[in-house]
């Protein structure tokens, strides 16, 4: 059915609409391009448009709202073309059955909403998902059991039911699934095992350890780190998780004085040492493991997800050397 809904005030949205673009649009996005013609059009909306498979440029179909266009290049618009599932790089649903849905979430996109205005969470990302498969996703319910940081890409999980939430609520509690991360952490870092008991405000406004024994608060927290390669200026880990606080890895690699490569938050410590930290396209930490016995059927699952391009790239340039994309970490298989 041809999708003819505007938001509210909006003008009416053609079933179908080409242009060609002008010397002014030269350099700016297929959607930047297309919102001019459309409008009152939300950014959002047009985005869509352009990911469901509505739009072609030059005759080709094309999925990324941020590609580029050049003068007198031909937009189309068809609202009745069929739509495509919406692509969203390093978004991938990698299992599903009735009681859980496992993906891989790419760096800066939320977990789950922080405020009831955010949206393009990785819960919008699997509904958008559903809703081109066809599938009724207002109707099926997804349960938080973990988050991942909004900069952090990697492996994560939702329940479907309430058995699920149950089951996966003590597998986490209980630290019976295995999680490794793939970090990129400033300096040489020393392998072993970091413990402390992690407060909302170590007293610098930040999250962090204490030692006061008696803040009931403090939330017992263990962090293991293996060394994998020493780069220029970093080293690269494989870190398990033990205990899963809220920025546990973050908190404990940056009080060790090494805070991970990209991170902006947890790197206060580095600068008041004069220290300039390393160039990163995004926080260098990536959930790469994510196994545990199902909990509803019980059965093994393990899964890894290998670290996207960019994470890539900032290692082989940490490296010193030009290589390919097949000298990158591996996610470890359990």
């Amino acid at each position: 059915m041809a999708e003819r809904h505007a938001a509210k005030g909006a003008a009416p949205l053609p079933s179908a609409l080409t242009f060609r673009t002008v010397p002014s649009d030269e350099g700016t996005t297929v959607a930047a391009a297309l919102r001019l013609r459309l409008p009152g059009q939300s950014w959002s909306a047009v985005r869509r448009l352009v990911e469901t498979g509505k739009v072609r440029l030059n005759g080709e179909r094309i999925l990324d709202p941020a590609a580029r266009v050049r003068a007198d290049a031909e937009v189309a618009l068809d609202v009745a073309a069929k739509r495509l599932r919406p692509t969203v790089p390093g978004f991938s649903i990698v299992h599903e059955d009735p009681h859980l849905i496992i993906i891989e979430k790419p760096a800066g996109v939320s977990s789950v909403p922080f405020h009831d205005k955010e949206t393009d969470t990785a819960m919008d990302l699997i509904r958008a998902d559903w809703r081109a498969g066809g599938k009724a996703a207002t109707r099926q319910p997804l349960y938080i059991v973990h988050r991942l940081d909004k900069e952090t890409s990697g492996l994560m999980c939702f329940a479907k039911t309430r058995a699920g939430e149950r089951g996966l609520h003590e597998i986490f509690q209980r630290h019976r699934a295995s999680r490794f991360y793939l970090a990129v952490a400033e300096g040489e870092v020393t392998a072993g095992r970091i413990e402390s008991r992690l407060v909302q405000d170590r007293g610098d406004g930040l999250r962090g350890s204490t030692r006061d024994h008696r803040d009931r608060e403090a939330q017992h927290a263990v962090t293991h780190v293996e060394v994998l390669e020493r780069l220029r200026g970093a080293t690269l880990c494989r870190v398990r998780l033990e205990t899963g606080r809220t920025h546990q890895i973050r908190i404990h690699l940056s009080e060790a004085g090494n805070p991970i490569v990209g991170d902006q938050v947890y790197c206060r410590d580095l600068l008041r040492a004069e220290r300039r930290p390393l160039p990163a396209e995004r926080m260098m930490l990536h959930a790469a493991h994510l196994g545990f016995d199902h909990p509803v059927g019980g059965q093994r699952l393990d899964f890894d997800a290998p670290p996207p391009p960019e994470f890539q790239r900032a290692v082989e340039a940490l490296r010193g050397a030009p290589g390919p994309a097949s000298r990158a970490p591996q996610g470890e298989r359990r």
